[in-house]
This record gives structure tokens, sequence and C-alpha cells, in this order.
């Protein structure tokens, strides 16, 4: 129904020659293209008998920036946030600056949901969908008579 990720089972990473590279990589790349862990914000996902419910942690936005999009199967959220000041404002003001700015949005599998029953609530940060299954119409058993 929805996007799998990995199993971290044990704890135990296996071999990866290209780790120390990769990080080196985040490392260098990281004041430049400042993503932090908005670049895919975090989600739960319930399963409430008839109903799914996901909630998506999206602190700092404000509802307006916030949208939802429905395309075939798949639900996109995208939430874009804004900086508090422009490059020409804050030049030589900013003494340490953290926060992630940009547009982030995660796709979700929604295929055995009823599409026009969603319902969406954002309050203190977040994202909150209740999605109702589709309703599985139950095989028919007749009993048949034998001659």
């Amino acid at each position: 129904m929805f996007d799998l990720r990995p199993y971290r089972g044990s704890g135990l990473q296996s071999y990866n020659p290209f780790r120390e590279m990769e990080e080196l990589e985040r490392q260098f790349f990281a004041p430049f293209f400042r993503t932090g862990d908005l670049a895919e914000f975090k989600t739960d996902i319930f399963d409430r008998g008839d109903s799914f419910q996901l909630e998506a942690d999206l602190p700092g936005f404000d509802k307006k920036d916030i949208s939802l999009d429905l395309t075939g199967d798949t639900l996109t959220i995208h939430a874009q946030r804004h900086s508090d000041c422009e490059k020409k404002d804050c030049q030589g003001k900013v003494l340490c600056q953290e926060r992630s700015y940009g547009q982030y949005s995660r796709s979700f599998d929604v295929s055995g949901v009823e599409l026009d029953k969603i319902k969406a609530k954002y309050e203190n940060g977040v994202l909150k969908l209740a999605l109702p299954k589709k309703q599985i119409p139950q095989p028919e058993t007749h009993q048949l008579s034998i001659d």
C-alpha cells in the first residue's frame, strides 16, 4: 500500500566499499545543499481496520505551503518552506543557519484506498490523513443441488 523501507534487523551493516566516499561527499556538499532530514520528511502509517492513517511530520510549514496531489493511484505530499530573509538582506548578518528551506515531497501508493473519501488535517506541525480502505466485495456462494 505504501512505500517500503529497507529492513535494518540486527543492526549489523554489510561491507560497503563506497560508504566512506558517500559520507565524504555528503559532508562536502552539505553547506551548498542544506536539505537536512526534511528532504524526505518522516511519516507514520497505521492500520485502523477499515482505514489507514498517515501522519507526516512537517514542523514549521504553513498550511498554505502544503499540497496533496492525486495522480492515478499515487498520492504525493508536497511541502515548501520559505526563508525568512533573502540573501541581499541577510548578507553578513546570519551567524548560523541550520534550518532547511526549499521543496520537499513524498509519494505513496493508494490503490487500496477510496480516493474520494480521503480527509486531511494539519495541526501543530503534523499532517494527518484518514485513508478509508476500499471495500472488497466478498464472492457470493451458492449451494448447488445434486441430481
